[in-house]
Order: structure tokens, then sequence, then C-alpha cells
């Protein structure tokens, strides 16, 4: 097999990793156990569920690990098409991100720690204890936010490297701009006009699938048999 596709398939297969295993975490989780503007019923859910949150935070751990290596593969496919864009993809992509999750992660670890019954924190009241908890999966929910305007930032660098590669159809480049635009719309409205955040979340969760077709391409038709020393001008 041509090394272009080989190492473009690995990126592929990466990237479909990521894509399977980050919802877990990110999405099923907090949409199981958050109850919006309710810590008791939140709290609640959580004593019940422990094993649930646990489960979330594997997954984050595990699919941001799984992002560095996705980097890695996609800058070995681009680094000769443009070594300084590739090396900002991945900076963003991973060198910025991945610590922002695995510090974020620790705001689960302090709501599982609260409603653990603990001797130590029979000086609060189960009130107390269930707002603290609240609050802390409520901080997890904003840390992702802010790492999701770097899983926004890094698809522009990926995008123009696609273009410019030659191995890979051009149109693949262009939707990555989409899915980054659509990262960074819902990051920005969710943290700076919280009010318009549910609007712009529902046109965001729509245009991020472009994000979507690169992965696929990558993974089954990797690459034309083009050698990586003789990039697109």
């Amino acid at each position: 097999m041509n090394p272009t596709k080989k190492q473009a398939r690995v990126a592929g297969f990466w990237y479909l990793l990521l894509g399977i295993t980050a919802p877990i975490g990110l999405v099923y989780v907090p949409a199981k156990l958050i109850v919006p503007g309710n810590a008791t019923a939140t709290a609640d859910h959580l004593r019940a569920s422990t094993s649930l949150l646990r489960i979330g935070i594997g997954s984050e751990l595990f699919h941001q690990v799984i992002g560095i290596f996705l980097v890695l593969a996609l800058y070995r496919l681009f680094k000769a098409v443009n070594e300084q864009h590739a090396s900002l993809m991945v900076i963003l992509g991973a060198l910025v991100s991945v610590p922002i999750v695995f510090l974020n992660v620790l705001n689960e670890i302090a709501a599982l720690i609260l409603v653990s019954g603990a001797d130590f924190l029979s000086v609060f009241d189960k009130r107390q204890l269930d707002a603290l908890a609240y609050l802390f999966l409520r901080l997890h929910s904003q840390g992702i936010i802010v790492a999701a305007i770097f899983w926004g930032l890094w698809l522009f660098p990926f995008g123009i490297l696609v273009i410019r590669s030659g191995f890979i159809p051009r149109v693949l480049g262009i939707l990555p701009f989409i899915a980054g635009s659509a990262y960074l719309a819902s990051s920005s409205a969710s943290l700076l006009l919280p009010r318009y955040a549910p609007l712009v979340n529902q046109f965001a969760m729509v245009l991020e699938i472009a994000e979507v077709p690169i992965i696929f391409w990558l993974l089954i038709w990797g690459a034309k048999t083009k050698p990586l020393d003789a990039p697109a001008s």
C-alpha cells in the first residue's frame, strides 16, 4: 500500500475512534445525570449512578489520549505539505486542548467526592453537598465549552492542509472550516451571549456534522497515490 494512503487510513482510524468515544462522556453521561436548575435531583442521580459518571470520566480521558494519536498521525500525513500549518494543528488540537480537558475532569471527581458520604463531609448538610456537587458538574460543562474553542480552532489549519495537499479532494478541506466555525460560534455564544446560546447551538450542532465526511474519506479511501514529498503548490 502507498505510504500516503496507509498514513491517511491510520489517521482515519484514530479519528473514527475519537468520534465514537467522545459523545459518551461529553453528551450521554451529562444528559443522564444533570437536571438543569435542580441541584437535589442531580445529586440524587449522581449518588444512584456514580459508576455512570466514572464511565464518563474514563471516556473523556480515553478520547483525549486518542486525540493526541490523531493529531500526530495527521502531522505525519501533512508535514510535507506545510510544516508550519501542521505544527499549528498539533498545538491547537492537542497541546492546548488536551490539558484543559484533563484538568477539567477534576470537577467531576470533586462532584463524586461530595456525594460519597465521606466522614469529613459531615460538617455540611445534604442541601449544601447537593449544591456543591451540582456546582462542580456545571463547572465541568463550562470547561468543555472552553476546550471546544480549540476543538474548533485546530480544524482551520487542518482544512488548509487538506486543500493544499493534492492527495485529498479539496471540498473535504472546506468542511472542517464549517465545523470549526460552528464550534467557535457555539462556545462564544455560551460564554459571552448566554441568552442566545440555545438558538446558536441548534444551528451549530448541525454544522459540526461537517467534520464527519473527512473521517470516512481518510479511513476508507485514504489518499491518492501521490507521494508526500511532492505536495501541491
